[in-house]
């Protein structure tokens, strides 16, 4: 019995010298890798010696880049490949009969001490058509590795590739988190999800068990079920804190009330229009948390009576509706917004053609309100109800007041609550916004911030943490970037951990030699044709620091030198050549596996994502860029392009006209 059969409890545990997933185990492919191996065996090809190379056809998420990732489990798996008694017990069950015996002996043998692995460094940024890895050793075990070491590479590229662009259109002083385990593809799915956002640039995560295998910084508020368990002060069962410095309890709420009273008049907004229940709430986690409140404030649409006016004076909105206005909408008769569920969700409706709610700027809403700034472009505020529209203090927004009020309301008790920390020696953490206008909402809560630091003379309100989530995507923050947001963190999940614009990278692994002689895969479709025979990858740099292009060889080529013309041809069009001087050039391959242990000192997961960014900062910007990015090339040199060409020749049939 081996360490994988000993181990009863936990996916993960000791498989040999370094710890992997438990399902990470030789069962882990498709039937028919074992079925051509066992054809394979009965054709005496067991001496048969083969390359493998392992890449993919396209970027992903219509960029010109990808994060290679995935490296690390790959070697593990090697390290640990071998079929159990269990295994070779199961595979006699499944298979189909006649298969002998010797068959099964001869798996339950095998290793991958006679494989060798090259690959280019985890972290480091790809290109079509480069394999990532490539495979070398006895045909049989190499084709049984394709389809685990195909399922450890694909969704680990693809997912740090997508937060790498999370990361480039965020900016490098907004902090990232990711919130996406709820929404993952499965338990595997989500810890891969929250490790591999992290190798591509999020800074944290809400998955405690990530947070424990792969040392990753772990981050949280509070649900929005915390705030809606409480329904009045009344219910506060404690309400003393310990004073910081002075050690002495006092009574955290007494503190509160008190600022809050104050601050009603600060803010504009009565104490009458905020819940007694999200006070209790924020006091009670305070007290719980005192140096790490951070509190959601959105949780409540508490209406005003601006807003009850609204709904029963008609001819107060005219007075302010524009004659392409939207037409007023009935309330509902249960006192929830149309389209707003009981549980304070609000479904995504239609709004300017965009489907799904989402408005052509990126941004989610229900119906058109237009907040008129004179300090940011126009907006949209997410409502479904037609209200009246008032002026900010300052004068210069205006915004639905039930709106701007319910708000506020979050704002209120939570600045009350802070306040009342800081009496005690405590500073609070910052907030969290799950819905409406982000741009908005957060530039209305810095302003807030401010005014209370002015006002109560506590400068370190300022610098109070915005933090916004609520399904945000790259479109999303691009928007957000536009309006101006005051957002200092997003949290990130659906769109993120599952990939949804594209959520399959579609790597292959294909044979491309067998006993030293080279193998090609014919198709009408150019794109599906291999390109055959064991090859070395460069990187050639410009005279600026810059990657200029990837140049595939023959290994028995010398490699392209710094100062000396190399001609580079692209593999399948003739007449795509150029000629390159490099100033400096990168061989992309070291042997990562040989002899049955692993040749290079694996880097850390911080060093792996420290990687990311400085392989990144050698792409010109315009193959970063968002929008119809520059493809990088990807080239051959002359006598691989020669070579493939007539391989092509010799197997490709010669058709016959009658």
């Amino acid at each position: 019995m081996n360490d994988r059969e000993m181990s009863t409890g936990g996916q993960f545990m000791d498989r040999g010298r370094m710890n992997q997933n438990g399902v990470v185990q030789p069962l882990l492919t498709d039937l028919y890798q074992i079925t051509m191996a066992y054809a394979y065996w009965k054709s005496d090809k067991t001496d048969d010696t083969a390359v493998f190379d392992l890449f993919f056809r396209n970027n992903p998420f219509h960029g010109e880049f990808t994060i290679f990732a995935g490296l690390e489990e790959c070697l593990k798996f090697l390290d640990s490949f071998h079929y159990s008694q269990s295994d070779i017990e199961y595979l006699k069950q499944t298979l189909p009969e006649g298969i002998e015996n010797e068959f099964f002996e001869y798996l339950g043998n095998l290793t991958a001490r006679d494989v060798t692995l090259y690959a280019i460094d985890e972290g480091t940024v790809a290109f079509p058509r480069v394999p990532i890895i490539k495979i070398e050793g006895p045909l049989i075990i190499v084709q049984l590795l394709e389809t685990t070491l195909l399922t450890l590479v694909n969704y680990a590229s693809l997912m740090a590739t997508n937060a790498a662009r999370y990361r480039m259109v965020a900016g490098k002083h907004v902090k990232l988190l990711e919130f996406g385990l709820r929404r993952a593809q499965g338990p595997d799915g989500g810890l891969s999800a929250s490790k591999y956002s992290y190798t591509g640039g999020f800074d944290g995560t809400s998955n405690v068990l990530a947070g424990k295998l792969f040392n990753i910084p772990v981050k949280g508020t509070h649900a929005h079920a915390y705030i809606t368990s409480f329904s009045s002060v009344g219910e506060l069962k404690t309400r003393l804190i310990k004073h910081k410095q002075t050690g002495i309890m006092e009574d955290l709420l007494e503190h509160a009330i008190h600022h809050r009273q104050m601050l009603s008049h600060v803010l504009d907004v009565s104490t009458e229009e905020s819940s007694e229940g999200e006070l209790a709430a924020m006091v009670s986690y305070a007290i719980a948390f005192p140096d790490g409140f951070m509190a959601l404030v959105d949780t409540y649409d508490v209406k005003s009576r601006e807003t009850e006016q609204a709904t029963t004076e008609p001819n107060l909105i005219n007075d302010i509706k524009s004659e392409n206005s939207p037409p007023k909408i009935k309330p509902n008769v249960n006192g929830l917004k149309n389209g707003q569920r009981k549980n304070g969700q609000v479904k995504e409706h239609q709004a300017n053609g965009q489907p799904n709610g989402v408005s052509q700027n990126g941004t989610k809403v229900s119906k058109d309100i237009e907040i008129k700034d004179t300090k940011s472009r126009p907006t949209t505020a997410t409502t479904t109800e037609t209200t009246t529209t008032t002026a900010t203090s300052n004068g210069t927004a205006y915004l639905p007041k039930y709106v701007e009020k319910s708000f506020r309301s979050g704002l209120l008790n939570f600045s009350a609550v802070a306040l009342a920390l800081n009496d005690l020696g405590y500073h609070a953490l910052g907030i969290r916004i799950d819905s409406g206008d982000l741009a908005y909402l957060s530039c209305l809560a810095r302003e807030t911030f401010e005014k209370v630091a002015e006002r109560f003379k506590v400068p370190w309100f300022n610098k109070l943490t915005i933090v916004a989530s609520n399904d945000i995507n790259e479109d999303t923050i691009l928007s957000l970037n536009e309006q101006g947001h005051k957002i200092d963190c997003f949290g990130i999940g659906t769109h993120l951990v599952t990939c949804q614009r594209q959520p399959a990278l579609g790597c292959v692994y294909k044979l491309v030699e067998i006993n030293g002689q080279p193998r090609i895969k014919l198709s009408q479709d150019v794109e599906k044709v291999t390109m055959p025979g064991n090859k070395n990858a460069y990187r050639l740099y410009s005279a600026d620091g810059h990657a200029l292009i990837d140049l595939l060889q023959k290994v028995s080529e010398p490699p392209p030198a710094v100062g000396q013309k190399v001609l580079c041809r692209h593999p399948f069009q003739e007449s795509k050549r150029a000629y390159v001087i490099p100033s400096h050039v990168e061989s992309l391959y070291k042997v990562y596996w040989k002899s049955g242990k692993i040749c290079q000192q694996l880097p850390t997961l911080e060093q792996v994502r420290e990687k990311v960014q400085i392989s990144l900062k050698t792409l010109r910007n315009d193959h970063k860029r968002t929008l119809n990015p520059t493809p990088y090339k990807v080239a051959v040199s002359d006598n691989l392009y020669n070579f493939i060409h007539d391989l092509w020749l010799q197997n490709a049939p010669i058709g016959e006209l009658s």
